[in-house]
């Protein structure tokens, strides 16, 4: 196999955002100052986003809420980039398709599937609302993000703005509907390969 001058520039990128998420990593464990968060965004926008996820794993896995708006969008990102590589790269069906309900027709599991995970993560959004309104213990931030990467986005949005929470934290209300947008993309792919 050869490579293009694209495989090239994404070797690249890639290389350039794994050195620039450990040295941000640095700079806040070593500094008050200096980060350089506005060029992993960028980076991760252009193509880098792999190398920030793999930096990530290695030097960084901790989630804490300063970092949550960034690992939200840097996966978001990274299923979005890896989608339409593995479009163009691997290949795609011959009619391209935006018939989601035949697809739901033909993969009845996972509508249900989507159905009660959405159901589940809009009952937890409530119980986390009820109990900051009641100040008992909470669910973690992680958990909520996570029941909508795992399907739950549409019951996450729904809950935030029915039950007003959530709705003032940027990785919530920024970072649902990107994760939204980033599952639409999958299901393209998925629909469409």
């Amino acid at each position: 196999m050869q490579l293009t001058g694209l495989d090239y520039y994404l070797i690249g990128v890639n290389i350039v955002g794994f050195v620039l998420f450990v040295i941000n990593t640095l700079l806040y464990t070593y500094t008050a100052e200096g980060q350089i968060d506005l060029l992993l965004t960028i980076c991760s926008v252009l193509g880098g986003s792999l190398g920030i996820v793999l930096a990530i794993l290695i030097f960084d896995r901790t989630l804490e809420k300063g970092n949550m708006m960034s690992r939200v969008f840097v996966i978001c990102v990274f299923v979005i980039q890896l989608c339409i590589f593995l479009f163009f790269r691997v290949g795609h069906a011959e009619q391209l398709t935006l018939k989601f309900w035949e697809f739901f027709d033909r993969h009845k599991v996972l509508i249900i599937y989507l159905v009660v995970i959405n159901f589940v993560s809009c009952v937890v959004y409530g119980v986390d609302k009820l109990a900051a309104v009641e100040h008992t213990w909470r669910i973690r931030i992680v958990t909520l993000l996570g029941l909508a990467l795992a399907g739950g986005s549409v019951g996450a949005l729904i809950a935030m703005y029915a039950f007003r929470h959530k709705t003032s934290v940027d990785y919530f209300t920024i970072g649902v509907p990107l994760i939204i947008l980033a599952q639409i993309v999958a299901l393209f792919y998925v629909m469409n390969r």
